[in-house]
């Protein structure tokens, strides 16, 4: 079976692989809850409200943890003097 694998691509620098990388990964995890959405659909899916919290804290608890992250590499920069 033969598969279709794109040859990986070169970046210049770091910042022209993040624009890339970044975008791409962005546009997947939107594509993800517009199809979470679609769960939505009560003629053919039947949930509690207690479990569509669930889903959602889980989510934003997930996004806090990455906002921090970037946040942290800001942190980590700064020098202390006194």
């Amino acid at each position: 079976m033969m598969f279709n694998v794109m040859p990986k691509r070169k970046y210049n620098n770091p910042r022209e692989r993040f624009l890339d990388v970044a975008e791409s990964r962005t546009n997947g995890v939107l594509n993800k809850i517009r199809v979470l959405g679609h769960c939505s659909n009560k003629s053919l899916y039947s949930y509690t409200p207690d479990e569509i919290n669930k889903i959602f804290r889980t989510i934003e608890e997930e996004l806090n943890h990455a906002k921090a992250k970037f946040k942290l590499e800001e942190s980590r920069k700064r020098k202390f003097k006194l």
